[in-house]
Parts: C-alpha cells; structure tokens; sequence
C-alpha cells in the first residue's frame, strides 16, 4: 500500500504541474480530473473513503463538467 500511495501523490504532482502549464483550458481541465482521481486515490489507502467518494463525486465529477460544459453552451447559445 506504501508503494501505491508514492504512485498516487507522484501522479497526482505531475498531473497538478501539467495542468499549470497547459495553455489549452480543455487539456489543463483532463490534467485537473486526473490530479483529483490521485488524490482521491491517496485518501482512499489512507483511510478516508467518504473523503475519497466525496472527491470524486463533487470535485471530478459535477465541478469539472460544468466547467467543461458551459464553454460549450455558450458557444451554442452566442451563434
């Protein structure tokens, strides 16, 4: 699990450090879903699995795709 958990955080760095240096916004926000996935992950091996569930369902999931979505709906909206 020890190993598992240095995976995790060393994704979830990487994937943090790319999302900032993206200058694409839709690239930096994949970058973003994977950093809070491994994070989510690191709060499952230590032992928080309402924390990890609360991170995927809030953050990965109704968060990032409204910010995914509005873009769009805009653009469907503007003509």
């Amino acid at each position: 699990m020890v190993i598992l958990f240095y995976i995790a955080s060393f994704i979830a760095l990487v994937a943090s450090a790319m999302a900032i240096s993206r200058r694409n916004a839709f690239h930096a926000l994949l970058y973003v879903v994977v950093s809070l996935l491994a994070v989510a992950v690191v709060f499952f091996i230590v032992g928080a699995p309402f924390a990890g569930a609360l991170e995927i369902i809030v953050y990965a999931g109704a968060i990032i795709v409204l910010f995914l979505l509005s873009p769009n709906l805009v653009m469907t909206l503007a003509g």
